[in-house]
């Protein structure tokens, strides 16, 4: 997969990895989360990188009900002013695997607490 995506910048974009989101995903291999990772990590531009983390932690809460990553995304990007996009993943990739873990989250020491819906939780310490 990386040689078919070197193979294409070389040949169709002057060796310059694309700097927009629809223009990351016309390279094969490449998904939502990467293309946003990479728009954002890469060029500082407005993007949601939704991981498992994100997906799970925002449906928890009840913040979003979606059945995907990709709808999360979409749906976050309705939801949130711009200036969270990008801190968005980091924050709650670690908040998801320290507090908000899947399976029996930490609710009782989230600071959050009292503002979860705790949408699937069936156990937490």
């Amino acid at each position: 997969m990386i040689r078919d995506i070197s193979r294409e910048l070389a040949e169709n974009h002057d060796n310059k990895v694309p700097d927009t989101i629809e223009g990351l995903l016309k390279l094969k291999g490449v998904g939502r989360k990467t293309a946003n990772l990479v728009v954002t990590m890469g060029y500082g531009k407005p993007g949601i990188c939704v991981d498992t983390h994100v997906h799970r932690i925002v449906n928890r809460w009840g913040f979003v009900d979606t059945k995907t990553p990709d709808e999360t995304e979409f749906a976050l990007r309705k939801k949130l002013d711009k200036r969270y996009w990008i801190i968005l993943n980091d924050l709650l990739v670690a908040f998801g695997q320290n507090v908000c873990k899947p399976v029996s989250p930490f609710c009782g020491r989230c600071r959050l607490n009292d503002l979860c819906r705790r949408t699937g939780v069936l156990k937490s310490r």
